[in-house]
C-alpha cells in the first residue's frame, strides 16, 4: 500500500512517526513522511520518502516574533497571523492534501489540521496521535491544558480547546478549501483513532470512542551510535545524571549552570549535560571533569547508562526514561498550557517520578529538594524498573501496523 504520514512540530512530534513510517517500509509498504523542510535530514535517515512542506514552525518560534506569540502576546500574535502564519498554514494544507490524495491510507497529527480534509476520504484517514489532547474524556483534563487549575466535573469541557483552536484556524483552512475548490462548509467524520501510548502508563479512557486505541509507544532504534568520548566519559565513573530540556527556549529563575556545579558537589554526583536553546552558552560548566556537555545523543542508547534523568516533560523523553527504567524529574518549559506538566503529574502519581515544578517557577532551593530526591528515594527506582518490564512488553509499533493493515483491509483497501 502507498502510506502517507503527515506530521508538524518540534522533533518529538517527528521522531516518532519516522519510526513508524520505517517499521511500515520494511512491512513491504511504500510509504512517503511529509512534514517541514528543516527535517529532511532525519526523516531519510529513517529510509522512508520524503516530502517537504515550507511549514518550519520552530524556526519561528526562535525568532524574537516567536518567542513573543510564545508569551501569549496578543499584539504579536495578531501581527504575525495574516501575514506569517496562516500562509504557512494554507500552503502545508494543500501540500498534504495532494499527498493524501495520491496515496491508500493517511496517517497523520492533529497539528496538520488534515482532519479539514478528513471529509473528502474518510476512510484512508487515522488519525495517529502521540498525545490524546483531542478526544474528550471526564477522567482527565486536556493535557494541553494541564498546568491550569479545571476541576474534575469539568474535565470533558477542556477538550473545546480544540475545536476552538481548529475555529481561530478557519480563515487559513478556508482559503485552502477554496484553492481546491472545496466546500468551505464541512464536517469532521468519524475516524479510527491510533494513539502510540503504553496503556500500562497512561490506561485508555473507558468513555473514549470504540474507534479509539492505545498501542504501546513507537519504540525504534536510533541510527546513530554514542560518541567514543561519551562512551568514555560513562564508563569512568558511577552512572551520571542527565539534564536536557529539548529543542525550546526556556528561562529560569536560579542560575541554571550554577546550580548544576552546586548538585555535583552537594550530592557527590556526575551529570551529562544536552545543550539547547536554553543551554546554548555554557561557559559557567565547560571544563569541570564532572561535567559532560553534549550537542546531542540517541536517548535510546543513551539513558540505559545514566542514574536518572531531569527533562522538560515532552512524551518522546518521558518514553524514553520509562523505556531504559529511569526515574526522572520533569521541570515543564510549557506551562501553565502544554502537555508537558500533565506527564510529569502522571508520572509522579505512578511513582516513577519526582513532583514536577515548571522551570519558570523553580527555585534553587526547589531544584536541590527536587534532586536530592530524585538521587535517593529507593522506591522510584523499583517502580521505574516494574514499568519498564510493563512499557517494553507491550510491543506498541507491532501492535499500530497491525491495527492499521487490519483497519485498511476491512475498508478493502490493497
Amino acid at each position: 500500500m502507498k502510506i502517507a504520514i503527515l506530521t508538524l512540530g518540534t522533533r518529538g512530534d517527528v521522531q516518532p512517526y519516522a519510526v513508524l513510517g520505517e517499521a511500515l517500509q520494511q512491512r513491504g509498504h511504500q510509504v512517503t513522511l511529509s512534514t517541514a523542510k528543516n527535517f529532511e535530514e532525519l526523516v531519510k535517515s529513517y529510509h522512508i520518502d520524503f516530502l517537504p512542506v515550507d511549514a518550519d514552525f520552530q524556526q519561528i518560534l526562535n525568532t524574537e516574533e516567536g518567542k513573543k506569540m510564545m508569551k501569549g502576546n496578543p499584539f504579536a500574535i495578531k501581527r504575525n497571523l495574516n501575514s506569517w502564519v496562516y500562509p504557512l498554514i494554507t500552503n502545508s494544507l494543500v501540500d498534504f492534501y495532494n499527498l493524501a490524495k495520491q496515496s491508500d491510507v493517511v496517517l497523520y497529527h492533529v497539528k496538520t489540521l488534515a482532519d479539514s480534509f478528513a471529509d473528502q476520504f474518510p476512510e484512508k484517514m487515522i488519525r495517529t496521535s502521540v498525545l490524546p489532547i483531542v478526544e474528550p474524556t471526564n477522567e482527565f483534563a486536556n493535557p494541553a491544558l494541564s498546568g491550569l487549575p479545571v476541576p474534575g466535573f469539568l474535565n470533558r469541557l477542556t477538550y473545546t480547546f480544540s475545536t476552538l483552536s481548529q475555529k481561530l484556524l478557519s480563515k487559513p483552512i478556508g482559503q485552502f478549501r477554496n484553492k481546491l475548490n472545496l466546500s468551505k462548509k464541512f464536517k469532521v467524520p468519524l475516524i479510527k483513532n491510533i494513539y502510540g501510548i503504553s496503556p500500562g502508563f497512561l490506561p485508555l479512557p473507558h468513555d473514549f470512542s470504540s474507534q479509539s486505541k492505545f498501542t504501546g509507544f513507537w519504540f525504534g532504534s536510533a541510527k546513530t551510535e554514542l560518541t567514543p568520548d561519551l562512551e568514555l566519559f560513562l564508563k569512568t565513573g558511577e552512572p551520571p545524571l542527565l539534564l536536557t530540556f529539548g529543542s525550546m527556549p526556556f528561562k529560569s529563575k536560579f542560575d541554571l549552570q550554577t546550580g548544576i556545579i552546586k548538585v555535583i558537589e552537594k550530592f557527590n554526583t556526575r551529570i551529562i549535560v544536552v545543550k539547547g536553546w536554553g543551554l546554548n552558552h555554557t561557559e559557567t560548566i565547560e571544563n569541570n571533569p564532572k561535567i559532560k556537555i553534549i550537542e546531542a545523543a540517541p536517548y535510546d542508547k543513551l539513558f540505559p547508562f545514566t542514574k536518572a534523568i531531569i527533562h522538560h516533560g515532552g512524551i518522546g523523553t518521558t518514553a524514553e526514561c520509562l523505556r531504559a527504567g529511569k526515574p526522572f524529574m520533569i521541570c515543564p518549559i510549557l506551562y501553565p498550557i502544554g502537555d508537558q506538566f500533565f506527564w510529569g503529574q502522571h508520572a509522579f502519581k505512578k511513582g516513577v517520578a519526582v513532583k514536577p515544578t515548571p522551570i519558570s517557577k523553580m527555585t534553587e532551593k526547589m531544584f536541590f529538594e527536587g534532586v536530592q530526591e530524585l538521587l535517593t528515594n529507593n522506591r522510584l527506582y523499583d517502580n521505574a524498573r516494574q514499568m519498564q518490564q510493563l512499557v517494553n512488553s507491550e510491543n506498541g509499533l507491532e501492535k499500530t501496523i497491525e491495527d492499521i493493515e487490519n483497519t485498511t483491509a476491512n475498508s478493502n483497501l490493497t
